[in-house]
């Protein structure tokens, strides 16, 4: 009852003291009830997972703390995602560290969005391939 009083009142505020539409603000609440994995980006390149993790230890129960690295250099990507136990330490740590210096390098965190779970296409290589398969090419 108490999240529809709250859709409810985002979509009659109309995104007046806002500069998101009321839809989004809706989806980006909803978002932030549900979700504890965020997106670190603009890392140093000598962040590691443990670095990263002693970050954010700090506002509360890390699950996982991954930096992406490049698979064919084992180079960082410069980004992250930081896993909590519960949403109230991941908007906390939201609050607390989206703008703020790691390593000399200022970060952005937010909340991470799930990818679609579409197939990735066949082949690949040098210039995106994909190649022609009898699902896709009709032959």
């Amino acid at each position: 009852m108490a999240f529809c009083s709250k859709v409810g009142n985002l979509l009659r505020q109309g995104g007046a003291n806002s500069t998101q539409s009321p839809v989004a603000s809706m989806l980006n609440y909803i978002r932030c009830m549900s979700s504890s994995k965020l997106f670190v980006g603009g890392l140093s390149y000598g962040v590691d997972d443990q670095s990263l993790r002693d970050a954010f230890a700090g506002f509360g129960d890390v699950v996982e703390a991954r930096v992406i690295t490049d698979r064919d250099t084992g180079r960082s990507r410069g980004f992250g995602f930081v896993n909590f136990s519960n949403d109230e330490s991941a908007s906390s740590a939201i609050s607390a560290m989206d703008g703020q210096d790691l390593n000399g390098r200022n970060i952005r965190v937010s909340y991470a969005n799930d990818r679609p779970s579409a197939p990735r296409s066949p082949g690949g290589g040098e210039y995106g391939g994909g190649g022609f398969t009898s699902r896709n090419s009709g032959w």
